[in-house]
């Protein structure tokens, strides 16, 4: 019984060992760590071959002096230096000898003439056996050889055992430090594949919260400035937008049923009333006037429905121009002029600037007046109403100020929600659409709208200065 537990873990492991070679992350970190050790490798063998062809050429430089200054003593001075020479040698790297004519040696600590010497030549590699260690065997020495004036030759040489060290070091620090580099760098690549499959697996265990129905779920973000985490930033913001559009259209059926259930059962109690109880023909003309009254409301509701959908889907955006901010307000303070007279409100207009943005006039139009018409419904008697177009820093701003009631803190996003309505306007005219309809608007157009809490009422629309500025 036991090893069936102990295989599944065994599976489980060999599976994650798979996935942690297969990763992309492990694979590109290995590709880099070859390259670096393929680097290192180039860069050691060019600084042991610089060194080795320097100190060669030193080496050079060195015992052509030393043969060209020993042929140019007499006999018996160049046989007592060559012997002060070697004597001086404490590492036994120096050769040196006189050979005469018949290749006799006369002195010095070199077995034989070898046959490769060439004459009168530069440095040169030659196999020379040292006369205190012949057992040891020929050693590959740099020569050099003089034809002295009587005829007997000089051999000058020395072992450059200097590259046989370096090349012991340069070998030595390779090993040392390429390996422990290259393994630290495979474990730098485990480690960023086993983070990034933690973060991707943590990542897709959120996202199938979200597909279930979890809309409160997000993705991690660490609040530190890489890519990952902007990109949760960003991706946490649409489903905050998914998740408040999402809760505006859950209750939208039932406000829209509710909205039109009222309108169209009185129409339907006047028509069975009417056909029930009116004896003349002014009595059904009441009646049929009734009715047409609230199937004309359920018709104003649902073009305002479409009328949004339009909005939202930017259908309208391809009839964009250069908009007279001046002139619309002026219009707009025409056409409710009428209507503030009667309820003895003052209806004012302030333009200081002749300013301008980009957008639909229409749409534009259809903002400022939504504003207007709510300002003027909601400010009592003897109140006032002012429209005005400023700029502020770096933007364009549309002012709708009254001295109504105003917005509490609590419905300051409540009331941008279609079909919302305050209990405190409930026996007020409307369909609760009109803001929702501005903030369609302004976000078409890329404008912002705030609406300012407190006692009086203030909306504003602001254009920034790509959407607005000053003609």
């Amino acid at each position: 019984m036991p090893s069936g537990p102990v295989g599944k873990s065994d599976g489980r492991a060999g599976k994650l060992h798979l996935h942690f070679i297969r990763s992309k992350t492990f694979h590109w970190t290995a590709a880099l760590a070859g390259l670096f050790a393929i680097f290192v490798t180039v860069l050691f063998a060019f600084v042991y071959f610089s060194i080795d062809g320097y100190l060669i050429a030193r080496s050079d430089r060195m015992i052509t002096t030393q043969a060209d200054f020993f042929a140019g003593l007499p006999q018996e001075r160049m046989i007592s230096a060559l012997g002060d020479h070697l004597e001086q040698d404490s590492r036994g790297v120096q050769f040196s000898g006189v050979f005469d004519a018949n290749r006799n040696r006369l002195t010095g600590n070199i077995a034989a003439l070898p046959d490769g010497v060439d004459v009168g030549s530069p440095a040169r590699s030659v196999p020379l056996v040292r006369l205190d260690s012949k057992e040891a065997g020929a050693t590959s020495v740099r020569t050099v050889a003089r034809r002295l004036a009587n005829g007997d030759i000089l051999v000058v040489g020395r072992n450059v055992d200097e590259t046989a060290e370096v090349f012991k070091v340069v070998g030595a620090a390779l090993a040392l430090g390429l390996l422990p580099a290259f393994c630290l760098w495979l474990l730098a690549g485990a480690w960023l594949s086993a983070r990034a499959r933690r973060r991707v697996e943590e990542v897709n265990l959120r996202v199938q919260r979200i597909v279930a129905g979890n809309l409160h779920e997000r993705l991690p973000h660490r609040g530190v400035d890489e890519p990952f985490s902007r990109l949760a930033a960003i991706v946490n913001g649409m489903l905050d937008e998914l998740e408040t559009t999402i809760n505006a259209l859950a209750g939208v059926g039932n406000d829209i049923a509710h909205d039109l259930r009222t309108p169209l059962t009185r129409a339907r109690l006047s028509l069975e009333r009417g056909r029930t109880n009116a004896t003349t023909l002014e009595q059904l003309q009441v009646v049929v006037d009734k009715a047409i009254a609230g199937i004309d409301q359920s018709l104003a509701i649902v073009t305002a429905l479409l009328r949004l959908a339009e909005i939202e889907n930017s259908r309208r955006s391809s009839a964009f121009g250069d908009v007279a901010l001046g002139e619309m307000l002026r219009e707009v303070c025409d056409m409710y002029e009428p209507i503030a007279e009667d309820k003895q409100i003052a209806l004012s207009v302030d333009i200081s600037d002749k300013l301008s943005v980009r957008g639909d006039r229409d749409l534009l139009l259809e903002a400022v007046a939504n504003l207007v018409d709510n300002a003027i419904k909601f400010t009592p008697r003897s109140g006032r109403v002012e429209l005005a177009l400023l700029r502020g820093h770096g933007e364009t701003i549309l002012r709708v100020t009254d001295t109504g009631a105003g917005i509490s803190d609590q419905e300051q996003e409540a009331v941008l929600r279609r079909f919302y309505r305050s209990d405190k306007i409930r026996n007020t005219p409307g369909f609760g659409l009109g803001l929702n309809l501005v903030s369609a608007i302004a976000k078409l157009h890329g404008f912002r709208l705030i609406i300012h809490p407190g006692p009086g009422g203030r909306v504003e629309i602001v254009c920034p200065d790509e959407q607005g500025g000053q003609t």
